[in-house]
């Protein structure tokens, strides 16, 4: 069984339907009973419902009704994609720069999310900001960055590149340091083959 919505005219009316197969096995509905008008205040529907909630130990007020708050999900993919790569490449160790210096915000922290949002979604630490309302940025608060933040995580940066220098000389020289074998030739000038 289920109810059934009809109109006729300007009013819509609840029915409770039935589905069943007639005796050459085709489906068919018919209705059991007509409960009354939907848009009536007060009228058959409603006493109906507030009988069956009353039956369920459910309070009766139908002009209460439930909110329901629906938010967007956040993006993780390419952020924790990103977030594994600073993690194994090291980046983290960043940390310890700005540690030293007892810097009151995780500068680190804000440095991951400026890269991040420039590798996913190029935008101005104000964007940065409306980027990190879509995104999910794993062990970073981004709730609590504010721009002034990162505007002062930049300025750590600045303050401290030396070190910082060293530690990414560090992560990436094993990265580069490998035995290559270059091979430059040249085409004759009248481009024709040797």
């Amino acid at each position: 069984m289920f109810i059934k919505l009809t109109r006729s005219g300007s009013h819509t009316y609840a029915q409770l339907v039935e589905s069943f197969r007639d005796e050459n096995g085709k489906p068919r509905q018919r209705t059991v009973a007509s409960i009354g008008r939907v848009d009536e205040t007060d009228g058959a529907v409603d006493s109906l419902l507030k009988g069956l909630l009353r039956a369920r130990g459910k309070p009766t007020d139908l002009a209460v009704t439930p909110q329901v708050e629906f938010k967007s999900a956040l993006a993780l993919g390419d952020v924790w994609a990103l977030d594994q790569l600073w993690k194994e490449l090291g980046f983290d160790g960043l940390a310890r720069v700005f540690r030293k210096a007892r810097y009151t915000t995780p500068v680190e922290h804000a440095l991951r999310v400026m890269v991040f949002n420039r590798l996913c979604d190029p935008e101005s630490k104000l964007g940065v900001l409306r980027w990190l309302e879509t995104v999910s940025v794993p062990e970073v608060d981004t709730a609590s960055l504010t721009h002034q933040q990162l505007l002062r995580s930049m300025d750590a940066l600045m303050d401290h590149q030396e070190a910082v220098d060293d530690v990414v000389a560090g992560l990436l020289r094993p990265l580069i340091d490998q035995d290559l074998s270059l091979v430059f030739t040249t085409s004759p000038p009248s481009g024709r083959p040797v």
